[in-house]
């Protein structure tokens, strides 16, 4: 799923702190008490979105290795192995994950309760859906967590020395297509639901393969808007509570990549 938190409407939210009076408007000075203490406020660090980040991720591997053992596989007669079906604990915790994803989105101050939920709902599910792809491709699940390692740290040097610059027009083109592949693979489930199918979706045609080749590039640009997230909320003070809805962001595009990356995977493997 692609991330939703990490916007610039969120951020212009959340720096809007204060503000001048209105004209016109009779101004009383404060009393003046004397000497008193400053006051100190937290905020934001970059450091502490890295931490807030790992601890998610831990969460989220810990679950995942749970799911994954809770995947039962079966052999068949000639002697290959299948998947016995995905736990319905899975499909909850994608759920859950989606419906926490909405509720940050209302509530950001309360990601740091929320994120780790997340993790937890989250990684289950990639834990279960991870073994039925390895159950059919062997070693798939090994390259797609490399490539998705290889394509977030090209990125974020790619963003560090500037050779990707966010801009407003590269932020509307990437968030306007992020929202149309979310709508798309929206209609695409309602129609699984009555019976039809998108055939290219799951198809190693060359369309099939093409549509994933993009929705991972896209993925992949998302970082980006990540990455201009978590400095620009640094640079400007944001409260210490937005390390987490940092953090979260992130996660939430990095399952995304990782999962889109599979499907990529597994599309070349049937070529």
């Amino acid at each position: 799923m692609a991330n939703p938190v990490l916007n610039e409407r969120r951020l212009r939210a959340a720096s809007n702190t204060w503000a001048p009076p209105e004209p016109d408007t009779e101004y009383y000075p404060p009393v003046n008490d004397g000497p008193s203490s400053p006051f100190v406020r937290d905020t934001m660090t970059v450091n502490g979105v890295i931490s807030a980040t790992a601890t998610l991720f831990v969460l989220l591997l810990a679950s995942a290795a749970v799911g994954w053992i809770r995947t039962e596989t079966v052999v068949l007669d000639d002697g290959t192995s299948a998947i016995g079906g995905i736990p319905m604990l899975a499909w909850a915790g994608l759920i859950v994950g989606i419906g926490l994803t909405f509720l940050l989105m209302w509530k950001p101050h309360l990601a740091k309760f929320v994120a780790p939920a997340y993790a937890i709902a989250e990684g289950f599910f990639v834990g279960a859906i991870s073994k039925a792809y390895e159950t059919l491709y062997d070693g798939l699940v090994v390259q797609a967590a490399g490539m998705t390692f290889a394509v977030f740290t090209v990125m974020l040097v790619l963003y560090r020395t500037g050779v990707i610059r966010v801009t407003e027009k590269f932020r509307k083109i990437v968030v306007t297509a992020t929202i149309g592949v979310m709508v798309f693979y929206g209609v695409s489930m309602l129609i699984r639901l009555f019976g039809g199918s998108v055939s290219f979706l799951s198809s190693p045609s060359l369309l099939g393969i093409a549509f994933s080749v993009f929705v991972a590039g896209l993925a992949a640009f998302n970082l980006a808007l990540d990455f201009d997230f978590i400095e620009r909320g640094a640079k400007q003070g944001l409260d210490k509570n937005f390390e987490w809805y940092a953090a979260f962001g992130l996660l939430v595009t990095i399952v995304w990549l990782y999962l889109e990356l599979l499907r990529l995977l597994s599309k070349l493997r049937e070529r």
